[in-house]
C-alpha cells in the first residue's frame, strides 16, 4: 500500500461554503440597487444576475455591469457602485467554512501530512478567499486558475500541486464536491479521491470517489488507512 504524504483539497464548497456567500452578497447588492432608485423587483432582479453567473461563470466580475445593461441597455453608475459595495461588505461577511474545517486541517497537518489547494478560482480570488479566512498560512502548496491556465478536469493542475508538494500522485488523495471536475483529473494520475458530500452544490448522486464525506472530519479516519 503506497504511503499518503498529502491531502489536497479543492476551495469553493469543500473548505468554504461558496454558495451560501455568493447567494448572500447577491442579494445585498440587488437590495442596494433597488435603495439607490432602481425599480425592479426584488426577487426577479436577483434571480436574473444569478442567471448571468449561470452563464459566464461564478468568477465573473462584471455581473452588476451586465444586469444594468440588460435592464436599461446603460450602466447607471450610482446603481453600479451601490451594488458592488454592498456585494463587497455581504461577501466578506458571509465567508465561512464549514464546520470543523480548521480543526481537520491543524489535525492533519500535526500528523505530518502535506495540506494543497487545487482551485479553478483567479489568482487574486483564491488568495482572498484564503486570506479572510486566515488560511493562507495552512497549505504547503495552492494552484489556481492563473498558475496553469486551464480548468480541471485537466490534469495539468493536479500535477501542478504534487510538483508544489513534491510528492507523486499516488501519495495524495484530493478532496473536491464537484466529482467531475475536482476528482476525475485527479483519478487519471492515480491520486485517491474523496467526494466533499456535504457541500454538493451540483446535485450529484453518484461520485465515483473512493470515499464519501458527510462531515470533512471523518478525513481523518480515512487517512489512518494509508498511514
Amino acid at each position: 500500500m503506497t504511503l499518503l504524504k498529502a491531502v489536497i483539497f479543492d476551495l469553493d464548497n469543500t473548505l468554504l461554503d461558496f454558495m451560501r456567500m455568493k447567494k448572500v452578497a447577491v442579494r445585498a447588492g440587488v437590495e442596494a440597487m433597488l435603495e439607490a432608485g432602481l425599480e425592479v423587483d426584488l426577487q426577479q432582479a436577483f434571480e436574473d444576475v444569478l442567471a448571468i453567473y449561470d452563464r459566464k461563470g461564478f468568477e465573473y466580475q462584471e455581473v452588476f455591469d451586465d444586469y444594468l445593461k440588460e435592464q436599461a441597455g446603460v450602466v447607471n453608475y450610482k446603481y453600479l457602485a451601490s451594488a458592488i459595495v454592498a456585494y463587497r461588505r455581504a461577501k466578506e461577511a458571509s465567508l465561512v467554512l464549514y464546520p470543523r474545517v480548521n480543526a481537520t486541517l491543524m489535525e492533519l497537518a500535526k500528523r505530518g501530512l502535506k495540506l494543497g489547494v487545487v482551485s479553478d478560482a483567479p489568482s487574486r480570488e483564491a488568495w482572498m478567499r484564503l486570506c479572510y479566512l486566515n488560511l493562507h498560512h495552512m497549505f504547503d502548496g495552492v494552484v489556481t486558475f492563473d498558475d496553469t491556465g486551464v480548468h480541471k478536469p485537466s490534469p495539468e493542475p493536479f500535477e501542478a500541486v504534487c510538483r508544489l508538494l513534491d510528492i507523486e500522485p499516488e501519495e495524495a488523495i484530493m478532496v473536491g464536491d464537484w466529482p467531475e471536475r475536482d476528482l476525475v483529473g485527479a483519478a487519471q494520475l492515480g491520486m485517491k479521491t474523496a467526494f466533499a458530500r456535504y457541500g454538493n452544490a451540483h446535485g450529484v448522486e453518484t461520485s465515483n470517489a473512493d470515499f464519501e464525506l458527510d462531515d470533512i472530519h471523518q478525513l481523518l479516519d480515512i487517512v489512518k488507512i494509508f498511514r
